[in-house]
């Protein structure tokens, strides 16, 4: 599966595991809460007011 920024944070974590360290240096700290079943990064990039950009090019996608 190609991994987006449109990818649930779920479907990253499946694919990239690696992925949890760098959201948490964002300080996204619920990353097994329900809500990442569903909130795509995009989402959640604005939900917690980071640039997508700089965290898309950290995640590699």
């Amino acid at each position: 599966m190609a991994i987006t920024i449109d990818s649930t944070i779920a479907d990253l974590l499946r694919e990239k595991p690696e992925s949890a360290a760098i959201l948490q240096s964002f300080g996204m700290g619920c990353l097994g809460c329900a809500i990442a079943n569903n909130e795509t990064v995009r989402e959640a990039a604005m939900v917690h007011g980071i640039p997508l950009e700089e965290l898309s090019k950290k995640l590699g996608i």
